[in-house]
């Protein structure tokens, strides 16, 4: 069965947290803020909050990724209560404060994400690589961030880049995302290469 082109952002597959948080942190997300999606890569801003990360290859932000979405709470202006939800829909509600949300910034994590249409091989594990944002998916709120093959770097270390190849999914034999020959929209296991885990107060 051939892979189909379904990029689901970064899905936690490893780390050192336990339940029920899973090495999850609070940070906050300034109101009226673009959307973010549940397993978007995220960035530090100047005021200490979060925002979705621009697409990343080679040279990211000064700060480097702040870690994961996982979701977030805040107090609905149009519901009249408060919201749990697994993305963060921008807009206008709430129209003022600031959103708590929730981050996995564990170093020792380890996600599970899309590649590409070209694919990568199980010889490209320890390489480090990009991504890029995609579209994120209102229904569901899930990301739609995936790996991007053009910014693998097999041959020489980059420090500055998100993500480096921790390995390649293919278990069970067949199923989605499991080809690992190099195939379209293999998934992949990636470990933080770059992570900001500083306090964001005053960043």
């Amino acid at each position: 069965m051939a892979n189909t082109n379904t990029p689901f952002g970064f899905r936690q597959y490893q780390g050192n947290g336990s339940a029920p948080t899973y090495g999850q942190v609070a940070v906050f997300v300034t109101a009226g803020a673009s959307a973010i999606y549940y397993g978007d890569p995220v960035t530090a801003q100047s005021d200490g909050s979060v925002a979705r990360s621009a697409s990343t290859g080679a040279t990211p932000a000064a700060l480097g990724i702040a870690g994961i979405f996982q979701g977030c709470k805040y107090l609905s202006a149009v519901a009249k209560r408060t919201v749990w939800s697994n993305y963060y829909p921008g807009g206008s509600d709430p129209q003022t404060g600031t959103i708590e949300a929730y981050i996995v910034n564990d170093p020792n994590s380890r996600f599970v994400a899309q590649t590409d249409g070209t694919g990568l091989a199980l010889a490209d594990a320890n390489s480090t690589i990009g991504f890029v944002i995609g579209s994120g998916n209102t229904a569901n709120g899930l990301s739609g961030a995936y790996l991007d093959t053009t910014t693998l770097n097999t041959s020489t270390y980059n420090v500055y880049a998100p993500f480096v190849v921790v390995g390649i999914i293919t278990d069970p034999p067949g199923s989605q995302g499991t080809l690992s020959n190099g195939q379209p929209y293999d998934w992949a296991i990636v470990a933080f290469n770059n992570v900001n885990t500083r306090n964001f107060t005053g960043v």
